[in-house]
């Protein structure tokens, strides 16, 4: 995301967090990604004091942006120190920097969307949240900017199709069939007004729904005066993760787990 487009980006980090108000969860340790400049670390502070942050700034903040926000994560954390990670280097290997069974809740903001493999993601989420934490995503979901499909245009824009255009459906299965618990999910539509071409087309840009930001979309005869966004919620818990995967819809437990009684238990 770009500046123009962080304003959203608070916004939908200020409504996720509203709908954990009613969620029981002792969080120290949390990781944001991405991370960016907004109200959504302070609000975690107050509500989980004591927490430290793991934070994977966005891409797209650089030189003095993420010096800033590298100190305010440090003084939200209380001056504890944590790692910082890079969402770039997970979108090249697959795989957050972080250990297994090291935090208790991911705050995911609008990223899933860009993601070629959300699933992958998910199973990543699942390694890093220790036993009982928790999950909470957004991202857009397949009808976002339905406005500027290109037969609806008198002529085409240079549109990029989202990575992963699920919906909340294949959302919650999908989380399910990652093992997590108990996914709650649920969607809304944003709309947006605009006064002018330059603003929808600058936006849009912010959004990836463009082909290039480098590319000057043709004169269309008319453009849009709004962008409809359509904004999956969701979240769910990590439990269990001392069971083997499914297979076949039946849960194997490792023997170790298994409690054995002895004869002076039971007498």
């Amino acid at each position: 995301m770009t500046q123009s487009i962080r304003w959203l980006q608070d916004e939908i980090a200020a409504r996720m967090l509203q709908k954990l108000d009613i969620v029981k969860l002792d969080a120290k340790d949390v990781l944001l990604i991405p991370d960016f400049p907004g109200a959504h670390a302070p609000f975690l502070t107050k509500r989980f004091p004591g927490i430290r942050f793991y934070s994977a700034p966005e891409s797209e903040l650089s030189g003095f942006d993420l010096l800033k926000l590298r100190v305010s994560r440090f003084w939200n954390s209380r001056m504890k120190s944590a790692s910082q990670i890079s969402l770039d280097d997970y979108k090249k290997t697959g795989r957050i920097n972080l250990p297994s069974n090291s935090v208790d809740l991911v705050v995911s903001v609008l990223l899933i969307q860009d993601l070629a493999d959300p699933k992958h993601f998910l199973q990543e989420c699942w390694r890093v949240l220790k036993e009982g934490g928790l999950l909470t995503l957004s991202y857009l979901g397949p009808d976002t900017a339905k406005e500027l499909n290109s037969e609806l245009l008198a002529q085409p824009l240079p549109l990029q199709k989202l990575a992963s255009p699920w919906d909340m459906h294949d959302m919650g299965d999908a989380l399910l069939g990652e093992r997590f618990s108990d996914p709650v999910m649920d969607m809304e539509f944003l709309n947006l007004d605009y006064d002018s071409d330059a603003l929808l087309l600058a936006d849009a840009r912010a959004l990836n729904l463009l082909v290039s930001e480098d590319q000057d979309p043709p004169q269309c005869a008319q453009l849009p005066k709004k962008l409809t966004l359509e904004v999956v919620y969701g979240h769910a818990w990590a439990l269990g993760k001392h069971l083997a995967k499914a297979q076949d819809h039946v849960a194997y437990i490792d023997l170790n787990q298994i409690g054995r009684k002895t004869r002076s238990d039971s007498a």
